[in-house]
This record gives C-alpha cells, structure tokens and sequence, in this order.
C-alpha cells in the first residue's frame, strides 16, 4: 500500500516557451535562450524565424574597396568612383588601397587618396593637396595687399630720414622685426605701417592656390628671406603671383626653385562635424615630427590645415596628453569624439578661440576596431576590449554580455531600423555576424560573413563581403539570394532548475512551415558530445502543427533545431515529471 502511494504521489508540470529572448552564449541562461545560433531574428518577436533572404546589389562590382550614402549609393570599385552604379569618367583612385569616404555638404572627399568630388557639380574635383615648384626665376619684392608695389628705394636706416615729405616710406632697422613706417605731415610723426607684404612672383605660381589658403613655403635660399621658408597664408593671387605677410627692403631674385605646397596633416581617423573636417594622428607626422594631436580644417574648406588669420574660420590643432594610439574617431550629437582604447577626446565649442577637449578615462574603441562606431537611434555603439559598448554621451555602458567570455576583435559595424550589425573575428580568427535590436534589447547570431564595411542608404543596409568581393544587401534590395535560408537554434541546458528528481517525458514544439521548409531536431543527452536526431520534417504545404518528441529518460538535455527555408517557431512546451526518492 505504501508504494502504490508513493507512485500514485507521482507529479507532473510544464513550462511554456512562447517568447523566445535570443542569443545568450553562457553557462547560465534563462530557458527562453539560445546558447548557440545561426541565422535567427528578432524581426517577428516573440516568435522565433529565420532571418529574411539578404540580396545581390543589382551593379555587379570586382574589387569594392569603399561605399558611402549621399543622394543614392557612391562606391569605389576598382580605383574607379561610380554613383548608383554608372562611372564618373575621368576621375581615377588608387585601385588597391581600401577608402575611407567622407562626406562634407555637397563634397565627397576620399582618403587616403586626400581628393574630392562636388556630388552636385561633377566638374569641380582634384587634390586637396597641390604643390608648386617654380621653373623660373623666382622674383620677391615689397607690396601691398592687393599686390600693387612699393617703391623700390625705400631707405632702410635706424634713424629718422632728414626733411621728410607727406606718405615717404622708411623701414626703421632700430629694432628687430624692422619695421615699414609712413610719415604723415598732418601729425607730423612716422606712423608704422600695421602689417606689410611681399609679392612672389613666379610662371604658374598662383594657379593652384586659392586667396587665404595656408601654404608651407620652402626652398627659399636668400639670407632676408627665411621667415618666409614657413607656413604662411596667400592674402591675394593671381596666375603667376602670390602675396604673403612679410618685410624686405630691396628687390630680390633667386633662380634655383623653390616650392610652395598646401597640405593636410596625415591622420589617422577622420570624421566630420560643424562644417569642419576633423581629424587625429599619433605618431610621426609629414615633417618626421612625433605628434600627438587634434586637428580641424578652416571652417568649410577641407583643403586648409593651416590658415591661421585670428579668425573664428581658422585651422585648429591641439595636442593631447594621453598617451597611445587613436583607435577611431566619429562625430555624434554634434561633437566630434575620438578615442583611444582606454579613453574619449570629446571637442566642445563653436570655433578655434573657445574650442575645449574634454578627456575621459574610460573603456574606448579596440585597437584594429574604429569601424565598429555606428549610431542606432543617438546611442553611439562600438566594440571595445571588453565588449561592444553603449555611449549616449555620459559614459560607455557594455551591451555584450549575452556574448559570453568570447573575445572578439576587428569588428566592422552597420545600423537599420533600430539594429546593429556587427561583424568581428573571434580568438581562431573565425568571423561571425551579430544583431541586436536595441528597441527590443535582443542579440541573434546569423552566420561567418566577414564584411569589409557596411553602409546604411535610403533604407537599405549595404555591406561588402570579403570573400565573394560583392556589394550585397543586408535587407534583400537587388537581386535575393537563391537557395533557401539555413538556420540553427540549439537550448541551454534544460532540466536543471532545481534539485528534485525529474525529467523531461516529452517536448512539444509548435511552429509553421512554407513549403519545402526542411526541419530537423536532435537531441544531446546529459552533456554526452553526441546529438541524435529525433525529428525530420519537410512541409508539403503552409500548414501550422506542433511537433511531439519523447526524449530518453535522462538527468537532463539540449535541444537543436535545424532548418532551411522560412519558418516561425510559436513554442516550445516541456512536459516535466517529477519522481518520488524511490
């Protein structure tokens, strides 16, 4: 009587799955969770479904080595730029570097190549570096601003020329700098002239250079002249003349050539912001200097770095006292942010006088990562070296946790209706494609694409694969892909949530299935290595059923579910009995 007691006491349960909560790669997880996955979505939450067929950018491409989103889809493929897939003749890039795109109003600006393109007006393009080297004799002479010219025999004494006539000119040596002074019968006093200017003259000289540009003069071998072998600003222009600030007494000539060039610092990172081109370097600069610095263009002209007027339009750099590499920089809610792996440079102010870096000790982008930065709804993500991390502007908080212990690297990024994308390499160098939806707060593991970058336009997220070298669509636009989607989704651990004698006596999984949708479900008994396959389902019409599995009586199990082809998995119920201690 006592036993029949004891098996009539025999008691039975159920849990119900029917929110299922991502990708989670813990020891722990909660029964809604999928320790491992491929090709899953959270587009139909909280029904589980494969990801929606990703497509063929309809331009077939070779060798695409960069995109970016103006009016439609720009890229290079091949060291030629097309727009929408048609070439823009006549302009030609390096055909094996990888390019990083940048756009500043109408202007397409592209590095490391430093040229541009007016995306409005295809004819206005070129360098945003040029230099001159003169080929013939090189004239210097004493000039106004507009570049009309001194007189030539200007005294040049320390002391006061005697009987002076109303607007002489004498340049007082007494003192160093000298100084030009211009005598006026009304005060009856020399009166210094503010700011004097010397007028180069050369064939071409001016032709690449535009007024107020900042130019590195060199080359220049007259004793008098070599506060002009400096940086220095054009203050007026013509074909064969520039005029810059400067003082000389006489007419100079020089024959061996000289060499004016307007250049931009090399940078590391460069992003954007306020009309301005900013950017940041750590390490040895054009001149062989060691630097550590910010830098932002003349406010909206990208070819000027160095156009220092005492203006609020001025070329600005700073240095910085943090030491290591720049990791990535971008610009969000209108600063321009750059960082290191263990902290932030975020830029405040509106022009050079008031321009202020904040630093912040804090978890920055990875080395090898900067173009993980993407912005999904204001909140800047990227990958640092703990985790892919959340900045909306006060500090970085990690979202990866559902990631598990996995350390990733070279991670590339791209945002669409609220999600971001994130391509990165684990410890083996094996990639791996992850989602999260940050308005449902779910991550899904897809497949081993390795994307070179991804680029959001009118919608669409585009990215370029690395193996088949294609432009291809993450939403489907082109041409679809042929074959259908494989998917896996395979439980933690189930049967181990509490220490009384139990298991599972069968599952139920209920999903619907389109046609031709092959389904397979196996599963791993008490952490054995080997799974064993339990189901097999191809649906000969769109039907929905629920499938019933009775597993082996075990201490506990996992559950794998494979499939190929569109389907939604509604639940997935766990039959439980509970034994008595006999």
């Amino acid at each position: 009587m006592v036993y029949n007691k004891l098996l009539q006491d025999v008691k039975t349960s159920q849990i119900n799955i029917d929110a299922f909560g991502g990708y989670n790669h813990n020891l722990s997880l909660n029964s809604n969770e999928f320790f491992d996955m491929r090709n899953l979505t959270s587009d139909n939450y909280p029904v589980l479904s494969p990801r929606s067929k990703r497509g063929d950018y309809e331009f077939p491409t070779k060798k695409p080595l960069g995109m970016i989103d103006k009016d439609a889809l720009y890229y290079v493929d091949e060291g030629r730029l097309y727009y929408n897939g048609k070439e823009i003749p006549d302009f030609e890039l390096d055909a094996e570097t990888e390019k990083n795109l940048v756009s500043m109003g109408a202007y397409l600006l592209i590095f490391p190549d430093k040229k541009y393109i007016n995306t409005q007006k295809l004819e206005d393009r070129g360098n945003i570096e040029e230099t001159f080297i003169s080929s013939s004799t090189v004239n210097f002479d004493l000039c106004k601003i507009d570049a009309n010219l001194y007189p030539d025999n200007i005294p040049a004494q320390p002391s006061e020329p005697s009987n002076p006539n109303n607007l002489d000119l004498w340049i007082d040596t007494s003192s160093t700098p000298n100084t030009l002074k211009q005598y006026s019968k009304t005060n009856a006093a020399w009166v210094a002239v503010t700011t004097t200017y010397i007028k180069i003259s050369s064939l071409g000289i001016g032709e690449k250079f535009n007024k107020f540009d900042g130019v590195t003069i060199s080359g220049i071998e007259i004793e008098d002249l070599q506060d002009i072998n400096n940086t220095m600003v054009v203050w007026e222009k013509a074909k064969d003349y520039i005029v810059v600030v400067g003082l000389i007494s006489i007419h100079y000539e020089q024959q061996e050539p000289i060499k004016i060039e307007r250049l931009m610092p090399q940078m590391d990172f460069v992003t954007e912001s306020g009309n301005r081109l900013w950017g940041c370097k750590y390490g040895q600069a054009n001149n062989g200097q060691i630097v550590n610095e910010i830098y932002c263009s003349k406010l909206g002209d990208f070819k000027n770095w160095n156009c220092f007027m005492g203006l609020s339009t001025d070329s600005y750099v700073a240095s910085v006292g943090t030491d290591g590499h720049f990791t990535g920089a971008t610009t969000h809610m209108g600063y321009p942010l750059f960082f290191k792996e263990n902290s932030l440079h975020k830029v405040y102010g509106t022009f050079p006088s008031n321009f202020q870096i904040q630093t912040t000790a804090c978890r920055g982008v990875q080395l090898g990562s900067s173009k993980s930065l993407v912005i999904v709804n204001e909140v800047l993500f990227y990958l640092s070296r703990s985790g892919i991390c959340a900045y909306d502007g006060s500090l970085p908080v990690e979202m990866s946790q559902k990631l598990g212990n996995t350390q990733y690297h070279n991670a590339v990024a791209g945002a669409v209706n609220n999600k971001y994308y994130v391509s990165m390499a684990d410890n083996k160098n094996l990639y791996h494609l992850f989602v999260f939806d940050s308005a449902k707060g779910l991550w899904h593991k897809e497949d081993d694409t390795q994307v070179v970058q991804f680029c959001n336009c009118q919608g669409e997220l585009y990215y370029i694969d690395k193996k088949t070298q294609q432009i291809k669509t993450v939403l489907g636009k082109g041409n679809l892909e042929k074959k259908p989607v494989p998917w896996l989704a395979e439980t933690g651990v189930l049967s181990t949530d509490t220490p009384n004698k139990k298991y599972i006596y069968r599952l139920n999984v209920r999903m619907s299935l389109d046609l031709n949708t092959v389904v397979r479900m196996y599963i791993q008994y008490d952490s054995q290595g080997d799974w064993e396959q339990v189901v097999s389902v191809k649906a000969t019409n769109l039907r929905t059923f629920t499938l019933p599995i009775k597993p082996k009586r075990c201490d506990h199990l996992r559950l794998r579910i494979v499939g190929e082809g569109e389907a939604k998995i509604y639940s997935i119920t766990q039959h439980i009995e509970q034994g008595s201690d006999v």
